[in-house]
């Protein structure tokens, strides 16, 4: 990952060796989770709604971006190249993905707008367009020479410059991103509990009973920012030190730094991707198999994925109403 690749430094051999199994054994968990939204949306075909595609696209580049985190070998030019190369372009991706996610949310529940659908073509070409103009910023600033020095990672900024041009092309949007997610689902929140209390004021009866889902889903939106937050804040304090003492490595530092972000397609999967229609949709189709199979699985499967609407479109219909 973009953080992964300046962690190594002064570090020891076994010191280098734990950091380089942590990142290969989170990525994978990342890959597993992000690949298996994928898989759904795939095979599934009531989950392809322009709601949940976005949601596709994030788990697609968190999948690639674990993927690429894990191969490259410095002893080979064009495969370390590629991983340097491709694991900052799809997390730059993935977390532009959510940026998405929180503007079609806003555009639908807060400003009343039936349009989303329409600006897919943007939103592509600015997560797409985004991604591979900051990646191409940095690889002119990376000093390739330096390749057979970074241990198991490719594509290390060892120069005080490429530091610098690292933190504006991959951390200074990717704050920019938390924040507007912040805000933005702060707004939507906002709008919909004011909602739900004027419908507590008309039918107070109805209230208790209908608003509950909607709450979990409120809660559970709030969560979102943390995610970029909790993936992202050890390495961004890796890099601020990096910069000021390059000579001093701190171990458990890196460690969290690559542990934590090689987690954010795992993180991801969860909060977005298994969401009450895919598990709805996972149920429909264990309910084709044996009796003595489904009774391994909990009861409560069933009943949700009966009761509950997907998250995204359900308040969507709900604010339009």
């Amino acid at each position: 990952m973009a953080t992964v690749q300046a962690v190594m430094g002064n570090l020891s051999a076994s010191d280098r060796r734990i950091l380089t199994a942590v990142n290969t054994g989170a990525s994978t968990f990342s890959f597993i989770g992000s690949g298996f939204i994928v898989l759904c949306y795939l095979l599934f075909k009531e989950l392809r709604k322009f709601s949940f595609k976005l949601v596709f696209f994030l788990a697609l580049s968190d999948m690639l971006c674990s993927f690429f985190s894990i191969i490259g070998d410095p002893s080979k030019g064009f495969f370390c190249y590629a991983q340097g190369y491709t694991t900052h372009f799809f997390c730059v991706a993935s977390f532009l993905w959510t940026t998405t996610i929180a503007f079609t949310l806003h555009r639908t529940v807060v400003r009343h707008k039936t349009d989303v659908e329409d600006l897919e073509p943007m939103f592509h070409l600015y997560v797409w367009g985004t991604s591979g103009v900051v990646t191409v910023i940095r690889s002119i600033s990376n000093d390739h020479g330096h390749i057979s020095r970074i241990g198991a990672w490719c594509w290390a900024q060892t120069g005080r410059t490429g530091k610098v041009v690292h933190f504006i092309t991959f951390y200074a949007p990717l704050w920019g991103a938390i924040l507007f997610n912040a805000v933005t689902y702060f707004q939507v929140i906002r709008m919909l509990k004011n909602a739900t209390r004027m419908a507590a004021g008309m039918s107070e009866r109805i209230f208790q009973f209908d608003s509950r889902p909607d709450v979990k889903v409120l809660n559970r939106w709030g969560y979102y920012p943390l995610i970029l937050i909790g993936s992202w804040f050890f390495g961004t304090i890796n890099r601020i030190h990096d910069f000021i003492e390059p000579g001093h490595k701190i171990f458990w530092l890196s460690l969290l730094d690559v542990g934590m972000a090689a987690l954010m397609g795992l993180f991801n999967s969860i909060a977005y991707g298994l969401n009450s229609s895919v598990r709805r949709a996972i149920y429909e189709r264990m309910d084709l198999l044996p009796e003595r199979l489904r009774k391994w699985f909990p009861k409560s499967l069933r009943s949700r994925g009966q009761q509950q609407e997907s998250e995204l479109v359900s308040l969507k219909i709900q604010d339009q109403q």
